[in-house]
């Protein structure tokens, strides 16, 4: 067979990601932190696109609209949910009054819903007000170090010794540093820091400047004047206590049951992190991103928040005056290529707020008995549940439930939260969700009576079993381990230390 070249032309089809899909799809996992920062990167790099005025100027008694392609909450139509769901959206009006407008009906849902007016932010009120901006600034751990040090009469190179060990302490009041080293590189001898340290120690609060968790409790004992040699070996032993080994740690500390429970309950009223009273880095509250609430007839009212959704708009009259201007075919390009990115940005951000409410709406629809009775109504689901039912595909369900929180009347959860595995049931009915069966769990440990026996796991699988869960020992272990609930032989020897 003789070997040669030749041209052929083929048809075919394929999935090319375009750099505007890619953008759709980035934009749907994000956060809404992380959207934020998006935008604001978009806004420094697109001169066409511009943040709404929530307050526009108004002349003469009207409003000259110069900015058109908005996207902001209320232009998110229906989600597509059932007649069980009542989705509200905040109507744009005029300042003295707020009308719903006549947005039709969704053509993929095929249906109809009923839109109701809601207060600033999605929340349904207008007290809703950053109040950490009124509370005074929490000292921090450092400053109140600091403030002691200053009159401390520490002066000269022990002074400056001691400005480096308070660096060295963590949030929680512990030093953190090797002693050896930071006297090496102070050019001082071990023991004279470490007398600077001793002065550290006596600090409020009690305990800080501790290497260690033993050296932590051994500075508040002895500010008690409880620091007898009993107490010393029973520090010398946490390890025993972790463990709840009482015979061990008996005979280590050389007393009787009597004086042994004192002890522990003695070590179990001090601090174990001194250092956490006081205020460190803020931490950034949870914003969810849809809003549940219970309408009339027992319905709920889904919406999104409007604070999570950025407002932007494209300024025309500024696109039409700068390509008017251009000269260039370079600056003809740069002009159309600002103004297709962000108009194709405002459909990205619309869609995904569409997409956003279209499936927290149908989780909200398969929970809806988590909402009205709580969590041991939680059902079984999972992604193609959700999929399926909404026309979507799973990967896209996967990415909108990712890093996005939802408020309800039972708190804020994370919308992963609402998907469980299934746990059979013994009499082949509907399967339990594994977040109940976990619940359920919990409940029947923390309800054990002080003198009775504690429940095994065995006992658990017999106990769920005859209420109708068909659940395995080694899944019962697993869950109780993951919630962190000693065995129940440790919890056996803490019934013995607590009496």
């Amino acid at each position: 067979m003789a070997l040669g070249a030749r041209l052929e032309v083929r048809q075919g089809q394929g999935l090319v990601i375009t750099p505007q899909l890619q953008q759709a799809i980035k934009l749907l996992q994000l956060s809404s932190v992380e959207l934020e920062a998006f935008v604001e990167d978009e806004l420094e790099r697109n001169p066409l696109l511009v943040r709404e005025d929530p307050h526009p100027e108004v002349e003469s008694g009207e409003v000259e609209p110069q900015l058109d392609e908005t996207f902001a909450a209320d232009r998110i139509p229906d989600s597509g949910a059932e007649s069980s769901l009542d989705i509200s959206r905040e109507a744009e009006a005029s300042p003295g009054e707020r009308a719903t407008g006549d947005l039709g009906s969704d053509e993929e849902a095929g249906g109809s819903v009923d839109w109701s007016r809601a207060g600033p932010g999605g929340s349904g009120s207008e007290s809703d007000e950053d109040i950490s901006q009124r509370l005074p600034e929490a000292r921090t751990l450092r400053e109140h170090l600091l403030g002691q040090l200053a009159v401390s009469g520490l002066e000269g190179a022990r002074h400056a010794a001691a400005l480096v060990l308070v660096d060295s302490v963590d949030d929680g009041g512990y030093l953190r540093c090797d002693m050896a080293e930071t006297a090496g590189r102070l050019g001082c001898d071990e023991a004279f820091l470490e007398a600077v340290l001793g002065v550290l120690q006596g600090f409020e609060p009690t305990g800080v400047f501790a290497r260690d968790l033993r050296e932590c409790l051994r500075l508040q004992l002895q500010e008690l004047d409880r620091c007898d040699p009993a107490m010393v070996a029973l520090l010398d032993h946490l390890d025993l206590l972790a463990r709840r080994d009482m015979a061990a740690l008996r005979r280590a500390c050389g007393v009787d049951d009597e004086d042994l429970r004192d002890m522990i309950a003695e070590v179990r009223a001090l601090t174990p992190r001194p250092g956490a009273a006081f205020g460190g880095e803020p931490t950034a509250p949870v914003i969810p991103d849809v809003m549940v609430r219970e309408g009339p007839g027992g319905l709920w009212n889904v919406e999104l928040n409007s604070d999570t959704l950025p407002r932007l708009l494209v300024d025309r009259r500024y696109f039409a005056r700068v390509s008017a201007g251009a000269r260039t075919d370079a600056e003809k390009v740069f002009v159309s290529d600002c103004y297709s990115q962000a108009n194709w940005l405002l459909r990205c951000l619309d869609q995904r707020a569409r997409t956003i409410l279209k499936v927290a709406s149908e989780i909200v629809r398969q929970q809806d008995g988590f909402l009205a009775f709580g969590v041991t109504h939680l059902r079984p689901l999972n992604l193609r549940t959700i999929a399926e039912a909404i026309g979507m595909h799973e990967s896209t369900v996967s990415r909108v439930t990712s890093n996005k929180y939802i408020s309800t009347p039972r708190g804020v959860f994370e919308l992963k939260f609402f998907f469980t595995a299934a746990i059979p049931s013994t009499g082949g009915g509907e399967a339990h969700s594994a977040e109940s069966v976990r619940h359920r769990i919990r409940q029947l440990i923390e309800t054990e009576r002080p003198g009775a026996d504690v429940h095994s796991d065995d006992r658990i699988v017999e106990i769920l079993r005859t209420s109708g869960v068909d659940i395995a020992r080694r899944t019962v272990a697993k869950y109780r381990e993951a919630m962190r609930i000693p065995s129940s032989t440790e919890r056996r020897r803490l019934q013995v230390v607590t009496g």
